[in-house]
């Protein structure tokens, strides 16, 4: 199944999981510290307190100095815009339509990004790879892709059950960004 057909048939946990996953895999391009979506995870257990969880998350985030962008890299510049939007995309009020239109945003945004600082010579639209056809796709957005994927199955599989490794995927795939991100750092030194 599709990216595309799994968000489509997503409930709202799922949704939310998946859009809040692709922002917290995005962190490294807002400075942010690794825990900072933490309580919005907790949220997503507990079923409460998401529109002030979110209001601190993005709180902190905005006190958060953003790693300085190459004035020369305007690819990177793009990146973090990119996660600035889905962060303030962020639905207060998580409904199943909101949710649904930010974790497809959201997915749409974080392909992108991985694939604006993917090395990879690809110009292949990130339409297609979550369509499926993901013949060529740089090694950073098919690992994207399958992050994005994985989350969604896990949650819509298991429930709250499954968030807890949606983390873990979501914390790997922050961990692989912030080492993309400082690897071109000192390539730029």
């Amino acid at each position: 199944m599709s990216l595309v057909d799994l968000i489509a048939q997503a409930d709202e946990r799922a949704l939310a999981a998946s859009g809040l996953a692709c922002l917290d895999r995005c962190v490294p391009l807002l400075g942010g510290d690794d825990e900072v979506l933490r309580p919005l995870w907790g949220s997503l257990v507990e079923g409460q307190e998401w529109e002030q969880r979110l209001a601190k998350a993005r709180a902190e985030l905005a006190a958060e100095q953003a790693p300085e962008a190459d004035p020369e890299c305007a690819f990177e510049a793009e990146a973090a815009q990119l996660a600035r939007r889905m962060l303030e995309a962020v639905p207060a009020e998580p409904s199943a339509d909101a949710l649904r239109r930010w974790a497809d945003g959201c997915s749409v945004a974080a392909l992108q990004i991985h694939r604006l600082l993917d090395p990879a010579d690809d110009d292949s639209p990130v339409a297609a790879c979550r369509e499926g056809r993901t013949d060529g796709m740089p090694p950073l957005v098919a690992a994207e892709l399958r992050r994005q994927v994985a989350v969604l199955e896990l949650v819509t599989g298991h429930g709250a059950g499954g968030l807890r490794q949606a983390l873990d995927v979501s914390t790997e795939g922050r961990r692989v960004l912030r080492a993309v991100v400082s690897r071109r750092a000192r390539g730029r030194s």
